[in-house]
């Protein structure tokens, strides 16, 4: 295929709220900005894990919209089937002057080139405020403070109960900062405005997760940064400002990554093995290639100050060689006991954690059996029986714990990144808390805080370099463990549970819970595997720093 450039052709520009964060580079692409070899296209369909946010998103609104049509009134939904439709009701509701317009689709701003819609316009004194539903948690529980985190040092929040619009100073709650809400607030506020209906107070809100209260923000106070951002954007979008391809985590479901990978395997991309900051540091300081990074000596670079940058020259070294692994240190360490017991949660989007999965292995026991043992709800999730399901992994766990301690045994608990983990047994704690056998959250954490509480992910983090990813799926087959199911994932798991429960009203297949219990006993099995071959001599086998 030849390596000359096209460029397409491209519409007047209009952009989305959705196109003022993420990659520039898909910008260009998604309005024919940037240059593309003949014959490139994006991936056909949308990413499936993009589909079940959607849907996950979508499912999100319409229980909010059902929780506070419950408790207000005044409400105008607009159910127009086309882009004209809904902008033609939308009008008409705002021009009416209702309360609280649902589904609202605003008219494009042609001259500026904005265009965009709110799940909610609530109506003020002088026009409306625009109010958004999202799928992530906007706030949390302001903390008493700490040495970490001192009270002056969290942002509390202005707050409006669900049911009507006032907001107020809220010193229970802080704020979560999500830059995307806060620019699609900018942008909607622009087009009230445009069309005739904003209000001059300003502010704008986000429904959450929770789904509690709205968290109001100042649009005033950031407009400054909208703006910035709009102008850029736009004149990315119109071919304006160029922009190149660039490794980055959206990558994983952009249709046009097949386009992009090709361009940067060409070019031997440092952003190949690099990520964050660490790309601009290696390319302000001239390296702009894996091959550059590999044959870089001495010491960092000035530009240099995001990570260790020996390890990035060991990652780009490695990538090279196609290495998967590289130990950091001569022998690695990680925390070993008499009674071991390897743990994964598998969890439905932010609805749940429906499964618990543990592995008991008694060192000190070669003829007790290694057994798997699940603790599950399979009632759909949300449920209160996920409260059943918890409280009884939590009283095996605690039981098996306090019998080592008693059989004057050590023990331990192993996770693959504890950071989910952690979330939901705090969050269990929590939810469920005054149900029988649930515990209190002090007690959980005086467990996560505890030696006896281990996460494999940190082990292996501190022990090796990882050129092709640290996940325990990219790990556990260096030290020879394979999936059962070619399919396994956190994603694919997403689709096996919709049809284990017979979500949306779908036939329940019991296959997919078999399918979903192997898949876990898979998972806590790998962690078992990789942290025994960490304290094995096998473990030499793979590559020093030094060799690299």
């Amino acid at each position: 295929m030849s390596d000359e450039v096209v460029i397409r052709a491209y519409a007047p520009v209009l952009l989305s709220a959705r196109e003022l964060a993420g990659c520039e580079h898909r910008v260009a692409l998604d309005h024919g900005a940037a240059a593309i070899a003949p014959g490139a296209v994006a991936r056909d369909g949308e990413d499936p894990s993009v589909v079940r946010r959607k849907e996950a998103a979508a499912a999100h609104r319409e229980r909010v919209r059902e929780l506070v049509t419950t408790t207000a009134d005044g409400h105008v939904r607009i159910e127009a089937a086309t882009t004209q439709a809904r902008v033609d009701a939308t009008v008409h509701a705002l021009e009416a002057g209702a309360a609280r317009i649902w589904n609202a689709m605003l008219p494009a701003d042609r001259v500026a080139g904005r265009r965009g819609g709110s799940e909610l316009l609530i109506r003020v004194d002088d026009g409306y405020v625009p109010v958004i539903v999202v799928n992530h948690r906007v706030s949390e529980p302001a903390a008493a403070g700490n040495a970490e985190r001192p009270v002056a040092e969290q942002r509390f929040v202005l707050s409006s109960p669900l049911h009507t619009w006032a907001p107020a100073r809220d010193t229970t709650r802080a704020l979560r900062n999500h830059r995307r809400d806060l620019l699609r607030l900018g942008h909607l506020q622009r087009l009230l405005a445009v069309a005739g209906h904003g209000s001059a107070c300003g502010l704008g809100g986000v429904i959450g997760l929770d789904a509690d209260c709205v968290v109001v923000h100042d649009l005033v106070a950031c407009a400054d940064s909208y703006d910035e951002t709009f102008a850029r954007r736009g004149a990315i979008a119109a071919g304006q400002v160029p922009t190149r391809p660039s490794r980055v985590g959206e990558c994983r479901s952009c249709a046009w990554w097949p386009v992009c990978e090709r361009q940067l395997v060409a070019a031997r991309d440092v952003s190949l093995v690099l990520g964050g900051g660490q790309v601009t540091g290696a390319r302000l300081a001239g390296l702009d290639t894996v091959d550059a990074l590999a044959a870089h000596t001495g010491p960092p670079p000035d530009e240099w100050s995001d990570g260790v940058f020996a390890d990035a020259v060991v990652l780009a070294r490695a990538w090279l060689r196609d290495v998967p692994l590289v130990r950091r240190v001569v022998a690695p360490e990680i925390t070993r006991a008499d009674i071991e017991v390897d743990v994964d949660m598998e969890s439905f989007g932010e609805d749940g954690a429906y499964l618990w999965g543990t592995l008991l292995t008694d060192t000190t026991d070669p003829t007790r059996p290694v057994r798997y043992r699940p603790f599950v709800t399979w009632d759909p999730l949300p449920t209160v029986d996920e409260a059943r399901s918890f409280a009884q992994f939590w009283a095996w766990l605690s039981a098996e714990r306090a019998a080592a301690h008693a059989a004057g045994r050590t023990f331990a608990a192993y996770c693959y990144s504890q950071q989910a983990e952690n979330r939901w047994l705090l969050g269990s704690a929590r939810r469920f808390h005054g149900i029988a056998g649930v515990p209190t959250e002090s007690e959980v954490q005086a467990f996560i805080d505890s030696p006896e509480w281990v996460d494999v992910y940190e082990a292996v983090g501190d022990a090796f370099i990882c050129p092709k990813g640290k996940g325990l799926k990219k790990i556990a087959p260096v030290a020879g463990f394979d999936w059962r199911d070619s399919e396994a994932g956190g994603e694919a798991s997403m689709d096996w549970y919709r049809l284990a429960v017979g979500l949306d009203g779908t036939m329940i297949d019991a296959t997919q819970r078999d399918r979903l219990l192997r898949y876990n006993e898979d998972d806590v099995w790998a962690t078992k595997v990789l942290r025994e071959w960490m304290s094995s001599s096998a473990v030499t086998d793979v590559p020093h720093v030094d060799d690299v």
